[in-house]
């Protein structure tokens, strides 16, 4: 069985709200949690950013669940400052925790005032990076010269197990690439025969044997129409292709390229239904592909019956499965 985890959107909620929902979320019998990490929201109808590494200090020590963040070493963030970060939690709460990196967005990453690097760049860029926070975690000193600087650096508090490194990746390409050095792989939903492609994709780069997590993007409510219109308030300004998203700046740039989206129009990219049944189907097809972690996003922002509803009839239903 999958584990079946509650992703915490940040851009969506204050951080005192998410907390409250994780605790929910972990009563009802979510099994994991993953954390988003932006310093803008998508829209300035999703209108929030709180801090995540804060947030997540507080919430492994309100729940027992397992965490992990998504976040773009190189610009916004040192990498040694990220390697002190997490190893500071897997110290604190021994394997519950893990990290997910990628190349990020110039959403979150621009605020720096640095230019915005090609892909090749920031994929160069990412890869020393997860290398420097390898050998940080090793107890080696660093000093580095590249797309990123280190002078002498070293931790002096370490885990005694190590974090999982987890690959993102939304294209096949990128998936292909991150099989060859991450831990796992992290991907977001799609329909099954593409997501099947960066599957294999992630297997043939030397990600064969290694565990694979997925954020699924859904929208659930108990009426029809209240699931699709909280899909297209929050979310129609994520819909487009990822080459376009990691180079918007600003929320209104999102807002304007989702102008003219119609509601009809998300359904290739979030799971729209008010029936609990069609939720346990498509999650099951996910699980058919091999993934062992899904982290269910509900984009819209009436969350309590969907943590409740999960809880009491999806959830045990994919574990009978």
């Amino acid at each position: 069985m999958a584990i079946i985890g509650y992703h915490n959107s940040h851009e969506q909620f204050k951080p005192s709200v998410l907390l409250e929902y994780v605790r929910l979320a972990e009563q009802a019998g979510f099994q994991g949690a993953l954390s988003s990490d932006h310093f803008h929201p998508w829209s300035n109808s999703q209108g929030e950013s709180g801090f995540a590494w804060s947030w997540l200090g507080a919430a492994l020590q309100a729940t027992n669940l397992t965490f992990g963040v998504v976040n773009a070493p190189g610009q916004r963030y040192h990498p040694a400052i990220i390697a002190q970060a997490a190893a500071t939690l897997a110290e604190m709460f021994p394997e519950r925790f893990f990290i997910c990196l990628g190349s990020g967005q110039a959403l979150n990453e621009m605020i720096t005032g640095d230019k915005w690097p090609t892909k090749a760049e920031r994929n160069a860029r990412l890869k020393e990076s997860v290398e420097i926070i390898s050998a940080l975690w090793n107890g080696e000193r660093v000093t580095h010269k590249g797309l990123i600087t280190v002078e002498e650096a070293q931790l002096y508090t370490l885990p005694k197990v190590k974090p999982l490194i987890v690959g993102a990746a939304v294209s096949d390409k990128t998936a292909e690439w991150v099989g060859s050095w991450a831990d796992a792989l992290i991907t977001v939903s799609k329909q099954p025969q593409d997501l099947k492609k960066t599957v294999e994709a992630f297997r043939r780069g030397g990600g064969e044997g290694k565990p694979m997590y997925l954020k699924v993007q859904l929208s659930y409510a108990r009426s029809e129409q209240e699931a699709r219109q909280g899909a297209h308030d929050q979310w129609r300004g994520n819909i487009f292709d990822n080459s376009l998203l990691t180079d918007l700046r600003i929320p209104e740039q999102f807002e304007a390229a989702a102008e003219f989206v119609n509601p009809n129009e998300l359904d290739n990219f979030v799971r729209i239904s008010s029936s609990v049944q069609q939720h346990i189907d498509w999650l099951g097809e996910y699980m058919e592909l091999g993934f062992s972690n899904l982290y269910l996003h509900n984009v819209n922002l009436n969350h309590i019956p969907f943590i409740e509803d999960f809880g009491a009839k999806v959830i045990p239903a994919l574990k009978d499965a």
